[in-house]
């Protein structure tokens, strides 16, 4: 049987939660939009559901896709919004039933001449439209979608290792090589970006010959964006790490410094890896998208969502799905990735943790 002590406290208690919901109900105000902005980043359900669809479209879009990539029906140019194929039936004639149901279509090939040939696409649905040479938009909308993904992929990767060794090294040892690498990465943020990447891709061209391989000056530059944002916040944990007991017990029991690295850094900064990692992706997502825009990154015909919304901008009063579209997906897929990295952060990194 509880006491009137116990019922005091219960009291107490559920009147000082009350007090303290109210407390941050007020903090963050009754305007709907601060509230939304603030469950997006503590419960970010949305942006998650938005990369599941990303990486979905990634992984099978290429196979679902309606129409081809890089072929359009040149009735269909500048098409709107779900509207159906006007792309010509011509009969080709025959005897027989099977003969009479094949059709014709107009097409034109990514150089822009036409051909003619003989495919189901004929009519389909453009749910998204298509774009001033009749290419179905939702189509290239999904293959570009594996394309941002395999080029942040790898730049984010490369950028990781190179980023993290740099700060473990630098952090661990100090002295001159700290001060050089501090110093490099300071020069390195103080230039603009956008004029850095658009000189390299001039200068060394679109793709450069590693080893047996050519690959594309853009994953290059990307990378050289990514591995900046984790030498600085990496090499301050270590500062830290390097100076608590358990490496200054493996220092004076006679481990290499490559093992105390290995042993005892790296599992400490592996939380901060995968936080500042998350919240990068976004970045080069954007940058991705800006230089194929600028004509600095992937050339067209490839379904780049830069490309597209860059060959957009010719159409921006007569067709204004061209870049709106593309636009979109890069807005919606950056956003949610700050959400996500922001929640990511927070669950990982309890000091870097924010009262909303």
């Amino acid at each position: 049987m509880a006491t009137e002590a116990d019922r005091t406290e219960t009291t107490t208690g559920s009147a000082t939660e009350e007090t303290t919901q109210g407390v941050a109900y007020s903090e963050r105000g009754s305007n709907p939009f601060t509230l939304i902005w603030y469950y997006l980043r503590r419960y970010p359900i949305i942006p998650i559901i938005i990369l599941s669809l990303l990486l979905i479209a990634a992984i099978i879009g290429p196979y679902v896709a309606p129409f081809p990539r890089d072929k359009g029906f040149s009735h269909d140019r500048n098409l709107g919004l779900w509207e159906r194929s006007r792309a010509a039936y011509i009969p080709l004639g025959g005897t027989t039933i099977a003969e009479l149901s094949y059709r014709s279509c107009d097409f034109i090939d990514p150089n822009g001449g036409t051909q003619s040939e003989n495919i189901a696409q004929c009519g389909k649905l453009h749910i998204l439209g298509a774009d001033h040479t009749g290419r179905d938009i939702f189509s290239r909308l999904l293959h570009g979608s594996r394309i941002s993904i395999a080029v942040v992929t790898f730049s984010l990767t490369s950028g990781m290792i190179l980023g993290t060794a740099v700060a473990l090294f630098s952090g661990y040892y100090g002295g001159f090589f700290d001060e050089i690498v501090t110093r490099f990465v300071d020069i390195w943020n103080a230039l603009p970006f956008l004029m850095v990447a658009i000189v390299v891709t001039q200068l060394f061209g679109a793709k450069i010959e590693v080893l047996l391989w050519k690959v594309d000056m853009l994953l290059f530059v990307l990378m050289l964006v990514a591995w900046v944002g984790f030498v600085r916040v990496i090499r301050a944990q270590v500062f830290v790490l390097r100076e608590l007991d358990y490496v200054a017990a493996a220092r004076v029991a006679g481990a290499s410094d490559i093992r105390i690295i290995w042993k005892h850094l790296v599992p400490g900064i592996m939380n901060t890896v995968i936080v500042v990692a998350s919240l990068n992706t976004s970045g080069l997502i954007l940058a991705e998208s800006t230089l194929s825009f600028v004509g600095a990154g992937i050339q067209p015909p490839t379904p780049a969502w830069g490309v597209m919304t860059n060959e957009g901008r010719d159409y921006i009063l007569e067709a204004p799905h061209l870049t709106l579209v593309p636009g979109t997906a890069i807005f919606l897929v950056v956003l949610s990735m700050n959400f996500f990295g922001d929640w990511l952060r927070d669950r990982l990194d309890p000091r870097l943790r924010q009262v909303a």
